[in-house]
């Protein structure tokens, strides 16, 4: 039985989550009562919008301070030639209202520091690290493990790519303790377009599956896709008992 919450239209609209059994009219619900933050809206989280907002994500906090430019659009699949030189932010906005108007897309053009993310990321249940420099996500990690907020995390360079969801300890610092000094960005090795769209994807089933308490998650655990082969292999990772975010130091 479908709670009276919702309307015609998103009956109609969400009609293939509603008879799944592992979401149903209540995790449904819980989608749409869900605050999700974004961190990054470019080739990860362009893809993972698209398919939070669509799945019915109640809040969607868009978190970003660059502007749309031609060489994005080989993956940013939000955005169009119409966009460049806009920011991020509010074109992603734009789309995703469009794309379902019951989505509440908050922008947040911005860069999260240490005086600011604590703030931000206050307001959201459930946060989306789709970044692309180790500094914001290591100052992200460290902010949800004190708020306790979930972590999911994902990265891609090249034809590979890593997914993870953390949830108290391990912590991301766990897995990357300190910034490696030869860091490979996608501006530097490049990465094939279509591979944002497989990682953008599998971020948004996995905060979908976290808010609907569907399948099993990633929590403790490191999923890493090899686009070449096609191949992909979870990992179990282990906590750091020295990490100064989760361990004891």
């Amino acid at each position: 039985m479908l709670p009276n919450e919702f309307t015609d239209d998103e009956i109609d609209r969400y009609a293939r989550h509603l008879v799944l059994k592992e979401i149903g009219g209540q995790g449904q619900m819980k989608l749409k009562a869900a605050k999700v933050a974004l961190i990054g809206v470019g080739g990860i989280g362009s893809p993972a919008a698209l398919y939070l907002a669509a799945a019915g994500m109640g809040t969607l906090g868009l978190i970003d301070d660059d502007d749309v430019s031609l060489s994005n659009l080989q993956r940013q699949v939000l955005f169009g030639a119409r966009d460049i030189g806009a920011p991020k932010v509010e074109a992603a906005a734009t789309h995703l209202s469009g794309l379902n108007p019951h989505c509440d897309c908050r922008v947040h053009r911005l860069r999260l520091t240490d005086e600011n993310a604590a703030d931000v990321l206050d307001g959201y249940d459930i946060v989306l690290d789709g970044c692309d420099n180790f500094e914001t996500r290591l100052l992200v990690n460290r902010v949800c493990h004190d708020l306790k907020k979930p972590l999911v995390s994902a990265a891609l360079g090249r034809f590979s790519g890593q997914l993870a969801t953390f949830d108290g300890s391990p912590c991301y610092q766990c897995l990357v303790p300190e910034i490696p000094p030869d860091a490979e960005t996608c501006e530097r090795v490049g990465v094939v377009g279509a591979l944002a769209g497989v990682m953008g994807s599998l971020a948004a089933l996995e905060t979908i599956k976290i808010i609907t308490g569907a399948g099993e998650t990633l929590r403790g655990k490191l999923m890493i896709f090899d686009g070449l082969d096609m191949t992909s292999r979870i990992v179990k990772l282990p906590s750091d008992p020295a990490c100064p975010v989760c361990g004891n130091p």
